[in-house]
Parts: structure tokens; C-alpha cells; sequence
């Protein structure tokens, strides 16, 4: 902690914590104290810490290769990419580092298919309270001033609209609108879920407007809501032209995607966009395996968010300063009547490892084999956390 104090930018608030290793859905300090880790690196480590499947991939591949370049194939992309167009439904995959870096592609994409449309075709809507990463593209069409503010003037041509309203998004999209980009779940945002008729309202808009939808799922699939991507919970079913994805897919590895339909894919020709790390064969070999093992897991995401999400309503019942408990699958907040940083340092000293976004909501995005059990050991730390509160007076 002192070196990184005097050799680190200091960009980040960190938690007076030093983690040391993980096994399963726990992690431990350098002192050996563990941690039920329900944040796993802001929905990272989906298989939790040290999974022997992994582990052994991992082994393997670090043997034989880690990285060549894209000037050339390896033996783990194509696969990859076939897997995803298939779980997407979508037909083409570029593979980059990262949820930012996808973004930027899928806002390029954006960009280029409004360009052979007509030059003043650039503008892409988002939302108020998005958060799609934290380089300028990505950074121009979230949705949170207090990410922007430092760094304006943004890219030109973004445009907020209020989630769920569909008339102001009606008459913000338009003839100049090349894309419309939506988090079907608002994470950073405090884990607020988009209704059906708004999502269907944004790709008829989309269609009428020759626009692109694009899909952040960066935070809200890959599993987390307990279907391989948060759109395919719709019913009907609501395709993107674009999905991004990133955090889970190699558990760690860094590795992001951008799937898109055979139309928007064509916006983008050769040498108009690359990357040097993005697709890796350890990365995108350990991604095929994850893949495999989320097949297996998506029945238990739904069954342990759904008893998790049950005992947080019942505290709800208990302490009056539970707003709402919200999410699908193990995307879950819990948004309070003040700000929640007390409760995630004392919740941290009793063992437990949450955050807190959107300043009042108490984020869980746990690893897929999170357990019943596991579950029971949270919400006894919580309520004992809750009991001790002190909320601020009115």
C-alpha cells in the first residue's frame, strides 16, 4: 500500500484491503482473514478464484502459447467467434482487451454505417445514467456527468434520453441518428432493468430510422441475469445489430468482444480497426472453456439469484431504509435511504466483500457457484451489518 501510494497515479479509492489469493467464491488477505467475495472483480471472476478446469487450461496454454499477433491465425479465435455467433445469434465477432475497447468498436461501427448513409449521420443516443467506459468515445455516450465533467469538451453527436421513457426517446431519434445504445440493465447506474416496451420501442425506432441498436452487455450478460445475454430474456425476443461484451468471458484474462449482424459488420472494412492483444489464444482459449462451464451453471445463476433476491426482500420488510431490492440472475442492488460506504467497509470487516454504486446501491455481482449456503453466510453478515446502521436523520 505505501509503495503504490508513491509510485501509483492516484486514481483509484481503494479499500484498506490486500488480497492475497482466492479459492471458489472466497478470497484471503495477506494476513490469511477470508472474504466471501461477492463483487469478484466488479463481475469478473464468474468461476470464482482458482477453478480447476481453468487452472489446467491455463497450465497447458501457457506452455505452447500466449500471444502471436493478428497478422496471423491461432487455434482458439475462429472456435471462439463460431461460439459466440451462435449464443449471440448475431454473425460476426471482433475480439479487443476490454468492455471500453468493445465499445469503441461497436461506436466506430456506429459511425461508419451512419457515414455512407450521409454525412450529418453520426449522432448516437444513449441514456442518463449509463456508464459505458471510460475512454472518450465510450466516455461521450455515457450517461453520468460526474464521469465526463474533467474532460470535456466529448466527442460530438451524443445525445441523453431518460430510461423507459419512450415518447422523449421517440422525439430524440431521428433522421441524424446512426445508433441507439442501451444497457438492458443499468449497472453502474444502480442496477436498474429497462422494461420490455421500451426495448421494443428502440428497435422499431432503430428500423425506421436506418440506426443501429447496439446492446451493453458488458456488465449485464454473459451469464449474469441467467440467460447468456440480458435481451434474450425478452419474450418476444428483441435481436440487436450490435452486442458488446467483456468482463466474465475469460474470467480474468482480459478479453472483450463486439458481435454484430452481417450488415452492421460490413461498416467496417480492412484496416479500418484492429487490435494487438485482443484474441489471444490463452485468452480465447480459456474462453471457450468458460463457455462450457456456464452452460452448466446457467440453471443455478437463476436459482441462487431468485433465493438470494428472496432474503434481501425479507430484510427490506425488516429495516425501513431498503428502498428496493433489484436485478436478475446474481445482478442484484439493494438501494438504501443514504449513502451505502459505511456499510460496504463494515460488511468488509465482517468478511464479506460488497460495493456500492450510484452512491446509495449496494451491488452484488457474485461468481456463478455462488451457494445457497454462501448466500445464508452473506445475509447473516448483513443483517448484522443493517442492525448496527445509522442511517442520517431526516
Amino acid at each position: 500500500m505505501d509503495l503504490e501510494q508513491r509510485y501509483l497515479f492516484q486514481n483509484y479509492a481503494r479499500l484498506p484491503l490486500v488480497l492475497q489469493r482466492g479459492k471458489g467464491c472466497y478470497v484471503y488477505d495477506t494476513s490469511g482473514k477470508r472474504y466471501l467475495d461477492l463483487i469478484a472483480g466488479i463481475g469478473v471472476t464468474a468461476l470464482g478464484y482458482a477453478h480447476p478446469r481453468l487452472t489446467k487450461v491455463i497450465r497447458e496454454q501457457a506452455g505452447k502459447l500466449i500471444h502471436s499477433s493478428n497478422l496471423y491465425y491461432n487455434e482458439y479465435q475462429g472456435p471462439l467467434a463460431e461460439r459466440i455467433a451462435k449464443v449471440t445469434g448475431l454473425d460476426r465477432v471482433f475480439f479487443c482487451n476490454s468492455g471500453t475497447e468493445a465499445m469503441e468498436g461497436a461506436l466506430k461501427i456506429i459511425r461508419a454505417h451512419g457515414r455512407k448513409i450521409s454525412p450529418t449521420k453520426f449522432e448516437t443516443v444513449a441514456l442518463h445514467d449509463s456508464f459505458h467506459g471510460r475512454t472518450f468515445g465510450a466516455l461521450s455516450i455515457t450517461g453520468q456527468e460526474k464521469y465526463r465533467r474533467d474532460f470535456e469538451p466529448m466527442l460530438p453527436g451524443a445525445r441523453f434520453v431518460h430510461r423507459n421513457n419512450i415518447g422523449e426517446l421517440e422525439q430524440v431519434v431521428g433522421e441524424n441518428t446512426a445508433g441507439i445504445v442501451i444497457e438492458l440493465i443499468q449497472g453502474e447506474g444502480g442496477i436498474h432493468p429497462l422494461s420490455d416496451e421500451y426495448i421494443r420501442a428502440a428497435r422499431e425506432l432503430a428500423d425506421r430510422h436506418n440506426a443501429l441498436l447496439v446492446f451493453d452487455e458488458i456488465q449485464c450478460g454473459v451469464g449474469r441475469p441467467g440467460t447468456y445475454f440480458s435481451y434474450q430474456m425478452l419474450d418476444p425476443l428483441v435481436m440487436p445489430d450490435i452486442t458488446t461484451a467483456a468482463k466474465p468471458l475469460a474470467c480474468g484474462i482480459p478479453l472483450g468482444f463486439v458481435a454484430a449482424t452481417e450488415r452492421a459488420a460490413s461498416a467496417i472494412g480492412k484496416g479500418q480497426h484492429g487490435t494487438t492483444f485482443g484474441g489471444g489464444a490463452l485468452a480465447c482459449r480459456v474462453a471457450l472453456e468458460f463457455f462450457d462451464i456456464l452452460e452448466e451453471l446457467l440453471p443455478n445463476i437463476i436459482h441462487v439469484g431468485g433465493y438470494f433476491r428472496m432474503h434481501l426482500m425479507d430484510m427490506a420488510k425488516k429495516f425501513s431504509f431498503i428502498r428496493e431490492v433489484r436485478g436478475y440472475g446474481l445482478m442484484i442492488g439493494v438501494e438504501l435511504d443514504f449513502a451505502g460506504k459505511q456499510i460496504v467497509l463494515d460488511a468488509m470487516e465482517q468478511g464479506l466483500l460488497i460495493n456500492c454504486t450510484h452512491d446509495k446501491v449496494l451491488r452484488a455481482l457474485p461468481p456463478y457457484i455462488l451457494t445457497e449456503q454462501d448466500v445464508d453466510r452473506a445475509v447473516t453478515v448483513l443483517k448484522r451489518v443493517f442492525k448496527k446502521a445509522k442511517p442520517p436523520e431526516a
